[in-house]
């Protein structure tokens, strides 16, 4: 929390020092420019350089753990195939939702037009394929090459399958395979870590450089995408109370008084990890047998982010709007699925980190620019709320529900 607002900070005090040199001396605030951006755009590449190691790590780390968790019997079986289905139509509605929100409450065209250019600009986009370039597109004739050329599409393909195999192998091989991946995935979350360390100096010079491109509109461009984001993280938390009621068979009324503890604690902490113990309180007053909660939960936090595909999701479709970039059904199809696997990869880390882990190989695979999430992650503060509210009351709605369509084990007998 405390990176969060230092990283919030320096933006701010970026976007108003360069609204201030532009006012007094605008020759200066364009000599100061050529100076202060570079440093900016540094960082931006430090970040970016992670970006196909990340796809990798996590696509395979997120498939083989989902096969393993669901292995360890039925309860966390059916607690899996819930989180999954609930994950991936929490995406599905993001990707109605977003352009929906975006043309009922459309940023004005001179913020819109402002933002984008202090954020890179017009990005010139290739001519749509057509479906056979797609197919062929699909199978990498070498995985390596497709990674050296940030051929993200065939490189997913290749892991997507070699992940799956992975799953087929013995327990040794597996685990020394699913070890090694996640090994890399940790040692890019240290580099991530370290770049993140350097975030107020990145952010401030790209704040600084937004401010001397476009002005004052810059703000109100930046207001409008915590707005939209924000619109669908409340949409998630909604969803998940529609769903407590109509899929589990909860009235709203009495699953809400026995998430406000929990959702206090979400609130104060933003960490659905430290929500933990409130959350296992909420479903034992629900009615779920605490030893069932005491599989699933933890499972839940370590696997279920409700909100984040949804979320995470909104952000690229919000950039890409912004930069004028189609996205056709194909193209939102292959973001959905990197985005399931992104959610059920991650692990819980400040939101900083979390935000850049998570999101970049979604853009990345949706042919979106990553660089407007550099200034992008500095306001994450205000959605990560939202995220966070979502998630745990996913978590205890989702553990009901698993827990109540899994009979109690015979005695004498384990899971």
């Amino acid at each position: 929390m405390k990176s969060a607002w230092v990283i919030l900070s320096a933006l701010v005090v970026g976007m108003l020092l360069g609204v201030g040199v532009e006012s007094w001396s605008p020759g200066g605030a364009s000599a100061s420019l050529r100076i202060v951006e570079p440093v900016g755009i540094l960082w931006l590449n430090a970040l970016k350089m992670t970006i196909v190691p990340l796809i990798v790590a996590l696509l395979i780390t997120g498939i083989t753990a989902t096969a393993d968790a669901a292995r360890a019997g039925a309860l966390a079986a059916r607690a899996v195939a819930t989180f999954i289905a609930a994950i991936v139509i929490t995406g599905a509605m993001s990707l109605l939702l977003t352009p929906l929100l975006l043309r009922l409450f459309p940023l004005s065209t001179a913020a819109a037009d402002a933002l984008r250019h202090g954020l890179g600009g017009v990005v010139e986009t290739p001519a749509s394929p057509t479906f056979a370039d797609y197919l062929l597109s699909l199978v990498p004739t070498n995985p390596i090459a497709a990674a050296a050329d940030t051929a993200v599409l065939p490189l997913i393909v290749f892991t997507t399958i070699f992940a799956f195999a992975i799953t087929r192998i013995g327990p040794e091989q597996r685990a020394s395979l699913s070890g090694l991946f996640k090994a890399l995935g940790d040692a890019m979350l240290v580099v991530i870590g370290w770049v993140l360390a350097l975030a107020p100096i990145g952010v401030f010079a790209l704040g600084y450089a937004l401010a001397v491109k476009a002005g004052f509109a810059a703000f109100g461009g930046l207001l409008h995408y915590v707005l939209i984001v924000s619109g669908v993280g409340v949409a998630c938390v909604i969803l998940g109370l529609i769903l407590a009621w109509l899929v589990v068979g909860v009235a709203p009324p009495r699953f809400v008084r026995a998430m406000i503890p929990t959702l206090a604690v979400a609130l104060s902490t933003q960490s659905s990890l430290a929500s933990l113990p409130a959350m296992l309180d909420a479903s034992k007053t629900l009615g779920v047998d605490p030893k069932k909660a005491d599989i699933i939960l933890p499972l839940a936090v370590a696997l279920f982010r409700f909100t984040s595909t949804a979320m995470n999701l909104a952000v690229v479709v919000y950039v890409a709007w912004l930069f004028g970039i189609g996205l056709t059904p194909w193209t939102m199809a292959i973001g959905l699925a990197v985005a399931v696997a992104a959610a059920l990869s991650s692990v819980s880390l400040p939101g900083s980190i979390s935000f850049v882990t998570s999101i970049a190989p979604i853009a990345v695979s949706m042919g979106v620019p990553v660089a407007p999430l550099g200034l992008l992650v500095a306001v994450e503060t205000f959605p990560d709320i939202w995220r966070t509210l979502g998630n745990v009351v996913a978590d205890v709605a989702a553990t009901k529900y698993a827990a109540d369509g899994v009979a109690d084990e015979p005695a004498g007998e384990t899971p």
